[in-house]
């Protein structure tokens, strides 16, 4: 087929292509958050449909199916939580509804990989979304630099429910408060979780076999990158990089001659090099020292609580820290610290050993599966935001990863 010309070749195939490409119109309507879950349930009951009624098969690898667990896991603690506090019925059924359109996601979209989905397909819809960010940033750019209003409207989609009005609102730029400086969200609730689709993108625009789509891809990731002005985000672009270099590279001779000496000369400089790294780690914390000191006080909440309240199960519900952190949830920016305040030490193991799992799993065929390599690189990816954002509040945003993830478990499976 025509790298220029792909295009869904099933209905499951049509729903992915029309979320994904649809980006920026489901942002303009205030629906973003609410795409990713209805897609999520309508694929997997139209998948049980198929099982049941059709007698459909599918491969079903036991890490999806890992997935799955952990994931009713994360369920069955909320309710242990939420019951072991005296939390009531209300906010039991509040917070099952909020699993369901969060943890729930990181199983379905996993499970969804074994539909007959094309990751090229996926990799392609995130570079058109790509050419839509370019197309449309001078108008972000320029936004800013008139002083249009910051926020343009919430969408009234909010009454739905959700996390925050931010979610739902159409945000031209914002300014951080700390530095006077104009920062880009765009489609996302919070300019690092753009950082983070920024570098999920640019893994997909790797991949892409188009050299149009391909600049698309990677010019526009680089530039939601830029734009976040997330420390976070740049460093594992970085990394990503390096990895998918290192991936093409690795067979060469010539990378090992080259490395021979750079060992060397870093085995004489050891101490000078560690002393730089020391000052490069401060330098980054001092880059946003107020964010930094919030989330280190967040930190220390949760994790003085967790361990004299609620060591097992949790809190069950998410709490709004004191005047310190700004008011902001008790958990809040760091994945793990959340779950051991929230689902206490099983939540967190639920979400573990999944990762680890699909992790060792994909690491198999890394060399030999270029499919492999892109999964292994989304779970590396959301490893690392593990300790800069709260995985579950963005699934709805990077559910395409988890579905390609999903892909390549299901390959592996098959093998």
């Amino acid at each position: 087929m025509d790298p220029q010309t792909y295009t869904p070749e099933n209905s499951d195939e049509l729903i992915i292509w029309r979320a994904i490409t649809g980006t920026y119109l489901f942002w303009l309507l205030g629906a973003m958050y609410l795409v990713a879950p209805v897609i999520a349930w309508i694929l997997l009951l139209r998948m049980v449909k198929r099982v049941l009624l059709d007698k459909q098969r599918y491969t079903v690898s036991n890490t999806q199916t890992c997935w799955l667990v952990a994931m009713a896991v994360m369920l069955l603690t909320l309710v242990i939580g939420h019951l072991t506090h005296d939390l009531g019925v209300a906010k039991l059924i509040k917070s099952s509804i909020g699993w369901a359109k969060g943890w729930a996601l990181l199983a379905i979209f996993p499970l969804l990989g074994s539909l007959q989905i094309r990751p090229e397909l996926i990799y392609r819809a995130c570079c058109i979304v790509c050419k839509h960010t370019l197309i449309l940033l001078p108008v972000f750019i320029l936004a800013w630099a008139i002083r249009l209003p910051s926020t343009l409207y919430t969408s009234p989609l909010s009454i739905i429910g959700g996390p925050g009005p931010e979610f739902f609102s159409v945000s031209l730029y914002e300014i951080d408060p700390a530095s006077g400086l104009p920062r880009w969200r765009l489609f996302t609730p919070w300019a690092p979780a753009l950082g983070m689709l920024g570098n999920l993108f640019f893994t997909f625009a790797i991949q892409e076999k188009s050299k149009q789509f391909k600049f698309y891809g990677i010019a526009g990731s680089f530039c939601m990158i830029l734009l976040s002005q997330s420390r976070l985000a740049l460093v594992c672009y970085l990394l990503l990089a390096g990895f998918f270099m290192f991936i093409r590279w690795c067979r060469s001779p010539w990378i090992y001659f080259a490395a021979t000496p750079l060992f060397i000369l870093l085995g004489i400089s050891g101490m000078y090099v560690i002393d730089k790294m020391q000052q490069s780690v401060q330098a980054f914390k001092a880059a946003r020292a107020g964010s930094t000191r919030v989330r280190q006080e967040l930190a220390n909440i949760a994790l003085e609580r967790w361990a004299n309240e609620a060591v097992v199960w949790g809190h069950g519900i998410v709490e709004r820290g004191p005047h310190l952190v700004e008011y902001m949830p008790i958990g809040s920016h760091h994945t793990w610290y959340g779950l051991l305040f929230v689902k206490g030490v099983v939540g967190a193991i639920a979400l573990a050993i999944p990762l680890l799992v699909s992790l060792l799993v994909l690491l198999k065929t890394l060399f030999s599966s270029a499919l492999s390599a892109v999964a292994v690189a989304v779970i590396l990816q959301l490893f690392m935001y593990t300790f800069g954002e709260n995985l579950e509040i963005l699934a709805y945003l990077f559910w395409p990863g988890l579905v390609v993830v999903g892909v390549a478990l299901k390959e592996g499976a098959r093998l």
